[in-house]
């Protein structure tokens, strides 16, 4: 090769590398997730209206809103995984037209609360969290109404077990009303992403960054989890999105899953609290579940827990009914508070 030639091919060779970076930039973008998504206008005015307060050094949000004027009913919202307290924004004026006091709150790792990372998350330490909201409210002495959904059925449960045996700082329970959680371990089918985050070990960081809008919204297993005629739009697949996105929240969801393995290392003391309890209970159930399906779960949930009142929504509702069928949701609990 002559200089000219040899030039060349050194002027195509820094070009193609050019070319390659420019490439690897967006690529790389997309692997950080830079910049993160931008929140709606409704989802936005939620975070605003909320407020913050520091457990053991990390900020929680929560939201409460006065409602009934001379009633002292106080109802606190436990949302599902991967979500937040938004899940309840279909049924929040509703009821805050039967409360007194309506509170709900993004668990650590969640939502607009800190996502500290590397962290053990557990179910304990999410229950304590609650029991400092409530410290932190001034409600330590008031007894608590509580509606709870997916994963936040298992922190009502450990709330529960440490009402009913007077562990030091815990939450007088004047009702629970579950829906749609994953209670007991041989009824709960994980969706295949949950699984792979759950017990991939070094892998599921990779693993949570890959995931984008795209893949949560139409490839992602939660599209699975709403009936055929209950889906979401877009815009609200959107907001799910950005909440889980919002701190970084996708990376810490394969160190929240390990609530899986621990609901069935502590069954007996769930499961047992649930069946032994004097507490007045419910469920609302959407039968579509297929975390949950019917009728295998509700079936064990009637046979140990026999002191409960059950209410099964429409065939077409799965496994977020409060989002399905909010009406339908809110007259079920409507039904049981109104009951005792």
């Amino acid at each position: 090769f002559n200089d000219s030639e040899c030039g060349s091919a050194r002027r195509a060779s820094r070009e193609w590398w050019l070319y390659v970076a420019l490439l690897c930039v967006p690529l790389l973008a997309v692997y950080l997730h830079i910049p993160p998504p931008q929140l709606s206008p409704a989802v936005n005015s939620w975070r605003t209206s909320g407020h913050f307060f520091t457990f053991r050094g990390n900020n929680i949000f929560y939201k409460e809103s006065f409602g009934v004027v001379g009633s002292s009913d106080v109802l606190l919202l436990l949302h599902g995984f991967p979500t937040s307290s938004y899940d309840w924004y279909k049924i929040w004026d509703s009821l805050t037209q039967r409360f007194n006091r309506v509170i709900a709150l993004d668990f650590l790792g969640f939502g607009f609360s800190h996502k500290p990372r590397p962290h053990r998350y557990s179910i304990f330490e999410q229950a304590s969290v609650v029991e400092a909201l409530v410290a932190h409210l001034g409600l330590s002495e008031q007894r608590i109404n509580i509606l709870s959904h997916d994963y936040g059925d298992t922190v009502a449960l450990e709330l529960l077990y440490r009402s009913d045996h007077n562990r030091s700082g815990h939450i007088t329970i004047n009702s629970l009303c579950l829906s749609n959680g994953g209670i007991f371990p041989e009824t709960h089918y994980p969706r295949f992403l949950q699984k792979v985050l759950k017990d991939s070990g070094f892998i599921s960081p990779v693993f949570t960054r890959l995931i984008n809008f795209q893949l949560f919204s139409r490839g992602c297993d939660l599209k699975d989890v709403f009936g055929p005629y209950t889906q979401p739009t877009e815009a609200e697949f959107w907001d799910m999105w950005t909440g889980i996105r919002f701190n970084d929240g996708n990376l810490v969801m394969d160190s929240i899953l390990q609530y899986i393995n621990q609901r069935l290392k502590h069954r007996e003391r769930w499961v047992g609290t649930l069946t032994s309890t004097s507490t007045p209970l419910h469920m609302i159930y959407g039968p579509l579940d297929p975390v949950n399906p019917h009728p295998e779960f509700i079936q064990l949930y009637q046979k140990l827990v026999q002191r409960s009142t059950v209410s099964v929504l429409d065939e077409h509702v799965s496994h977020y009914p409060q989002l399905e069928d909010p009406t339908g949701f809110f007259n079920a609990y409507l039904s049981f508070i109104n009951s005792f």
